[in-house]
């Protein structure tokens, strides 16, 4: 059985080269298609993100001594299927085998293998991946994915659970826009009764504002010099709870309001001053207000510290707390490649079995045509008149040789092989029935 992954990430290719390629919904249907076509592979899932595009191959016809041709193919059709110049894609592709591909797919799908370590999207987009194929091999094939490459994803599926619940991989913060929220949600009990002030509608402000209507935040300001830009980020939202949205000259409307501020500009300017500030705690009568100022260089003018009531914090604080989570990430992901080598090592304990009883199975099924060969030419043989002493000898004579060839041959090629450990297991399941026997 081989089990394949070939693909190209983050680490290995620049963006442009990942977009290239990059699996449409059509693209991914006729890639499916191909890989059977081009007989690559009995099943395959794609998995296609912005940071890498994989594809996991299960092919249980390719010999050892095909494996590298297979290879080749594989990573030829890949580059004709995107078009693009195959030595190209050659210095920034990897492939994995069998036991590598198992374990590097438990490692993307527990985050491990992630830009952020231990983010949590990426399952979910295995997850989507191998549905997709699910659907495909039913709607097109009316089968499924192959057992084996079925069982694996499960496997992955399970130590992606166990990882998240058994470590603190996922508790930490790693990201600014998640650090932001989740230090305002240390200072305040709850977000949902904050009024909130974005200033800022780029893609930092759009993560931020994703973490706070995830926590609960039931009403939204949003300050941005171009108000087309922050009416597009309220679309994108795509929330039904109440959203504002101002001009930077009508800031300190918004600052009247804020219990929290989280600022993220391209500005080269300070935006929210000392006096804005003062301003804003009169109007709300020196209620506690949080101002969480990410952007560089610093929109907020960090005197605003000084106010009473005010606490201030800037993206160096923030780093300074995603630096501590990434070492508590880091030993998290220890624990979890524990993990990851306890279900792979599960996996291909089951694989083991499954193998031989498919062997077993096909043995048995040999068997029980040879028997039903030689039986019937027996019998035609018996209605011809001939004696039945001779057919019966000729009977157990040709099913004996017939039902030992396979297994003498096997017997030669581990001894040719220096395979004494299956020498002497069949030597003494052999000692052992003609001892049950006699």
């Amino acid at each position: 059985m081989t089990i394949l992954v070939l693909g190209i990430n983050h680490k290995t290719a620049s963006v442009g080269l990942r977009e290239k390629v990059a699996f449409s919904d059509e693209k991914r249907q006729l890639a499916l298609q191909q890989i059977q076509q081009f007989s690559l592979g009995q099943s395959a899932v794609i998995l296609s993100t912005c940071n890498r595009t994989e594809i996991y191959l299960h092919n249980k016809a390719i010999p050892p001594e095909q494996s590298a041709q297979w290879h080749d193919e594989c990573v030829a059709w890949f580059a004709q299927i995107h078009q693009l110049d195959i030595l190209e894609l050659q210095s920034c592709l990897y492939l994995h085998k069998n036991q590598q591909a198992a374990e590097h797919l438990m490692r993307v799908a527990c985050g491990l293998d992630s830009l952020i370590l231990g983010e949590p999207q990426i399952l979910g987009q295995v997850k989507q991946a191998y549905q997709i194929s699910e659907d495909y091999y039913h709607d097109t094939q009316h089968t499924a994915v192959s057992s084996e490459l079925s069982r694996l994803f499960q496997k992955t599926f399970a130590a992606a659970k166990r990882v998240r619940t058994e470590t603190h991989i996922g508790e930490s913060a790693v990201s600014v826009a998640y650090a932001a929220t989740t230090l305002a949600r240390q200072i305040y009990e709850s977000l949902a009764e904050l009024n909130v002030l974005l200033i800022g509608a780029g893609e930092t402000i759009e993560l931020v504002a994703r973490h706070l209507l995830r926590h609960g935040v039931k009403k939204l300001i949003i300050s941005n010099r171009t108000l087309s830009r922050a009416n597009e980020l309220v679309t994108k939202l795509e929330t039904s709870i109440p959203t504002e949205v101002l001009g930077l000259d009508q800031l300190q409307l918004g600052l009247n309001q804020a219990d929290l501020v989280i600022s993220s500009t391209g500005s080269p300017d300070v935006l929210v001053t000392q006096a804005m500030v003062k301003v804003a705690q009169k109007a709300r009568r020196y209620k506690p207000m949080l101002m969480i100022d990410i952007a560089v260089p610093r929109d907020v003018d960090e005197s605003v510290a000084k106010l009473d009531s005010v606490y201030h914090y800037t993206v160096d604080d923030l780093n300074h707390i995603i630096q501590q989570n990434m070492s508590e990430r880091e030993k998290a992901s220890e624990q979890a490649q524990g993990i990851i080598d306890e279900e792979c090592q599960d996996f291909f304990a089951w694989l083991k079995v499954h193998q031989s009883s498919d062997l077993i199975r096909d043995y048995r099924q040999n068997a029980e045509a040879i028997r039903q060969d030689l039986l019937e030419k027996a019998l035609a043989s018996l209605a011809q008149g001939e004696s039945a002493d001779k057919i019966l000898q000729e009977l157990s004579l040709k099913l004996t040789n017939k039902l030992l060839h396979a297994p003498t041959q096997a017997m030669q090629a581990m001894a040719k092989q220096g395979d004494s450990k299956g020498l002497r297991h069949f030597s003494a399941s052999i000692k052992s029935k003609i001892a049950q026997s006699s």
